[in-house]
């Protein structure tokens, strides 16, 4: 969700230069914006634990950054921030709304209204730095060339592609896999190619013995690495997803993006970036009150455990056919 706050930063700051600091593995994520350079941090290793994050300052301090960005505040994060504190380094972090998110979740007196959207909390953590940026009117990166490799599993393009991520981090934000074949089933029948999207050696069984049985349907999970799963994401017609990781991706490259959504919301904030909110189909909130019971999905109200079953597949056809 930082991607396209930061493309919008460096476009509309061109003399600026920004250094992110992740996972090695998200390095794919930034390649393509200027004025961009990526730090591994390596949180399993050597930058591990105390001792490690004050290694990890140590490091960065040589870079000679002008400023900080804290846009993730958490335990990690807040500790380097102090290393850099400490040495007269300016500061903004993000203010993650946590009153008011929980005053969205409670069952009672709940305040049930649109938060602030996290990508402008991203925003306001760099107008705290005192410089100017807009989201509001975003620039996408044009449609990737696709590898040979991906070719050979995908095909060459003469249909509409859709992709399908079906999983999410908790069971509670992921449609039921019988009704998400039944999706698959009616694509299918209109002769879309239905590409497949997931991580993990269970989510690739899975997803692989789904694929079987539809003609136009391929899985490409756990058969190409990240920066050939965005070349392929860009290309595609529509992406439909739980609200996860493959929802951020598909937007942040100007996808249409469908999400479902079962316990949260996009109230929340977290609803993928310039998709309108018809793009986000919801369970029956007249029969589940209380939705959003939690903000990432890991609390579930009580007798919410089937709210994704009061969304009918077709539905979802008809959301993705009518795009």
């Amino acid at each position: 969700m930082t991607v396209p706050v930061i493309r919008a930063f460096v476009q509309q700051n061109p003399s600026v230069k920004i250094t992110v600091l992740s996972r090695a593995f998200l390095k794919p994520l930034f390649s393509d914006l200027n004025n961009v350079t990526f730090y591994a941090a390596d949180v399993g290793g050597k930058h591990k634990g105390f001792f490690g994050l004050y290694q990890l300052f140590k490091e960065l301090k040589t870079l000679n950054f002008d400023a900080i960005a804290d846009l993730h505040n958490v335990l990690r994060s807040k500790i380097l921030r102090i290393f850099f504190k400490l040495s007269f380094t300016k500061i903004a972090f993000i203010n993650k709304g946590r009153k008011e998110k929980r005053a969205l979740t409670r069952e009672k007196n709940k305040f049930f209204k649109q938060l602030k959207t996290t990508h402008e909390r991203y925003a306001d953590v760099f107008r705290n730095l005192g410089f100017g940026i807009d989201i509001s009117n975003p620039e996408f990166p044009s449609k990737q060339l696709l590898s040979d490799k991906v070719l050979n599993i995908t095909g060459k393009k003469n249909t509409k592609w859709i992709g399908i991520a079906p999983f999410a981090q908790y069971q509670s934000k992921m449609y039921p896999l019988d009704l998400m074949e039944q999706v698959i089933d009616k694509l299918n029948a209109k002769n879309y190619k239905i590409l497949l999207f997931g991580g993990g050696k269970k989510e690739v069984e899975i997803l692989d013995k789904i694929a079987i049985k539809f003609s136009n349907t391929i899985n490409v999970a756990g058969k190409i690495k990240l920066t050939d799963e965005l070349n392929l994401i860009s290309n595609l017609d529509c992406m439909l997803s739980m609200d996860s990781g493959n929802a951020h991706f598909a937007a942040m490259l100007g996808v249409k993006t469908i999400t479902i959504w079962g316990i949260t919301h996009p109230f929340t904030g977290f609803a993928p970036y310039n998709q309108p909110f018809e793009n986000a189909i919801l369970p029956d909130l007249i029969k589940y009150p209380n939705i959003p019971c939690s903000i990432y999905g890991n609390k579930v109200c009580d007798g919410y455990e089937d709210v994704m079953r009061s969304i009918s597949p077709e539905v979802v056809v008809c959301k993705i056919v009518n795009f």
